[in-house]
This record gives C-alpha cells, structure tokens and sequence, in this order.
C-alpha cells in the first residue's frame, strides 16, 4: 500500500535512491516542510493507494508530468514485488493509477517468483522487482529490474519506461546475462554465468555517466552467488561493463541494505561488498569480499583502489557484512583528506575512508577513522 502524507507535494524531483549519486539524502531546495507545518495538526497520512504486492523499492517523484489524455500531474512512481509499476497523482487526483505496468501474464506462464523457489527469501510470498528504480530527467525515462518467472524457467530484465506512459523504450525490455572469467564458485571451463535465480537485485540502480549500473548479492546466502556489477547504455540499453568481485571465490555480495551504488564527482563508482572470499592483497588476487571499492567507469568497470578492514576474515566468519550499509559521498571536506566516502556494516563501526587512496598501499590508520 502507498501512503502519502500532508503538506502537498514538494516540487523537488526525486529521481533516484536518497536524492542524488552521492546519496546523501539531502534536499537543499525544501520550500513546503518547515518546522511550522510539521506537526501532529498539519502534518499526517493525506490518502492511501492499493498495491497488488509488496513494495521493497524506494518511491520516487516527477513534479509537473504531462501525461496523455490526462493532463500535467504531480507523480509518484512505486515498484512492487509482484512486479508491477505504478505511476500514481500524488496530490490525489484522480484516485486511481495514471498507468500501470504489469510485467507478469499468467496466461502466458510468466509470474513474479514464488518464494518457494527461493531458499530464504527475504521479501515474500514473491520476489519481483525489489532494487529501486532510477529516472533520467532529460529522457523521461524509469529504468527497474524485473525478475519472472517464465513456464519455470527464471529471468531477469532491464526495463525502460516513458514515465510518462509506461511504455517501453529503446527497444525493452533486455534479458540480462553476463560472464566473466574465473575459477570460484559456480564455475565450468574457467567462466562464470551469472545465475538469474540466485542473484538478488537489491541495490538501488545509479545512472551516470550516461549508463545504468545494476549491484547483485544473494538470496539469504544461497550459494553459489557473487557480488555483480553491469552497465547498460542508458539511450541504447546495450550492455556496456561487466565486475565480479570475487571471480575466482565466492559470495561479496553488492546489497547494501538496498542503498544504491554511489558516483564520485570524477565519475567514479563506489561501492561495499558483502562477506566473501578476500585475497586481494596477495599477488594477483582478484576477490574483495567486506570492502570498500572504488571501480572506474571508464572503458567498463576495473578496480582503481580499494579498502578493506583488517578484521575481514573475522567479519566474513561471523556474517557481519561490511557492505550491509551503503556509502555517502559527503562534500569535499576541509583537512588532511577532502574526498571521503562514509559507511557502517553490521559490526557497527562507522568508517569514513579517503576516497583518493583508500588505503590499499599504506597503513589503513592513515586513512580511516572508526566511530
């Protein structure tokens, strides 16, 4: 169920998981909400609105959207678990959906996937559509993830849609595969597929750089799974990156709590990985479980730099994710180290690492404070 509350809708687009890439959250331009509105006699539920599912996904927000045959509209954009796509007036007018997109057909066998299927699914009774989506302002366009099930067999799809239609576009939806070369878990011949039944689309998706970048970690651990990261052209959709993150191990999951991937004001992608197989800091190890990675988004996605704590081994054996928080990129900062990045795991500790050497080849106390 979608629940608005009063005052009116703000005029701010909300286009993305916490505001921007750098996912701080903030909104500088706030002219509705003051300390004076919100209140227990102004400020309270205005209307609901059915879902036919569960909803995982951030809602986003479009002010002053011309939709066809209906007039401009204020909209709320909500993605549900039975994977669906809502596009709802959300000063309340009219009171049914604007459009809807159901990416399911029963008579044709394709459902969202039954939990059933999916050894300690964390949303349930389905999984569909769990990652929040992202918009691009200048295209009018919603990118989100889809996951189906199709006369038993699993797929997982990037969609893009006219926000102001629902329509597909650029020629959508694209079935998404990938792989990669290595020897670790799930392997055959030295490749690893990606695997659309135990890879769970949980990280907000990021656009920038004109690309959609799409995080995986797991359904409750179920092996064998590995953090992915994969880039599509935003206008094209053609698949334009491919990072494992632990090609030749196991599991460092990209979940993140559902927080999105983050983009440094260079144009570089930051992320945290999950527990996983560490061994980076040996001669050619290539697996970065519980760390911090900073990826180059230039000419497909490469490891630039990385951090990552010294107890990982203690982290990886007692399940206490690194990367269960997502990362916020703050603004550039007075002191010894300008450009950070801030982000907690389950241990609780708060690490705020120097984005522009994260401590991958100098004592990690150089770098990095702990709250």
């Amino acid at each position: 169920m979608l629940v608005l509350f009063s005052p009116a809708a703000p005029a701010q687009s909300v286009l993305t998981w916490h505001n921007d890439n750098s996912r701080t959250g903030q909104n500088l331009r706030e002219t509705i909400l003051t300390p004076a509105n919100v209140n227990s006699t102004q400020f309270g539920k205005k209307f609901t609105r059915p879902l036919d599912g569960q909803t995982f996904a951030q809602p986003l927000y479009v002010p002053n959207v011309s939709i066809p045959g209906q007039g401009t509209h204020n909209v709320v954009y909500v993605a549900t678990e039975n994977d669906s796509v809502y596009a709802f007036d959300a000063d309340g007018t009219p009171t049914r959906p604007l459009w809807r997109r159901d990416f399911t057909n029963s008579v044709q066998g394709i459902t969202a996937v039954p939990c059933a299927d999916i050894p300690a699914c964390p949303v349930g009774p389905v999984a569909g559509i769990t990652g929040t989506p992202v918009i691009g302002s200048a295209s009018k366009t919603l990118y989100v993830v889809a996951f189906t099930k199709e006369n038993g067999s699993y797929f997982q799809r990037l969609h893009a849609l006219d926000i102001t239609t629902g329509a597909e576009k650029f020629g959508g939806p694209v079935v998404i595969q990938a792989s990669v070369q290595g020897t670790g878990a799930g392997s055959v011949g030295g490749t690893i597929a990606f695997d659309p039944l135990i890879q769970n689309q949980r990280p907000a998706l990021l656009l920038a750089n004109g690309v959609v970048y799409i995080g995986w970690a797991s359904f409750g651990d179920r092996d064998n799974y590995h953090g992915w990261v994969l880039g599509y052209a935003a206008s094209t959709l053609q698949q334009v990156a491919v990072f494992n993150d632990t090609p030749n191990g196991s599991q460092g999951g990209i979940w993140q709590g559902g927080g999105g991937l983050a983009a440094g004001p260079g144009g570089n992608i930051f992320l945290q990985t999950g527990n996983g197989t560490f061994d980076a800091n040996t001669i050619g190890g290539v697996d970065y479980g519980d760390s911090f990675l900073k990826l180059s988004a230039t000419g497909g996605l490469s490891v630039l730099d990385y951090f990552t704590p010294d107890n990982q081994a203690t982290l990886d054996s007692l399940d206490l994710d690194l990367g269960s928080g997502a990362g916020l990129i703050p603004p550039k900062q007075s002191g010894a180290f300008p450009n950070e990045i801030i982000s907690a795991g389950k241990q609780g500790i708060i690490y705020v690492v120097n984005r522009d050497h994260m401590a991958s080849s100098i004592p990690p106390a150089t770098t990095l404070f702990r709250r």
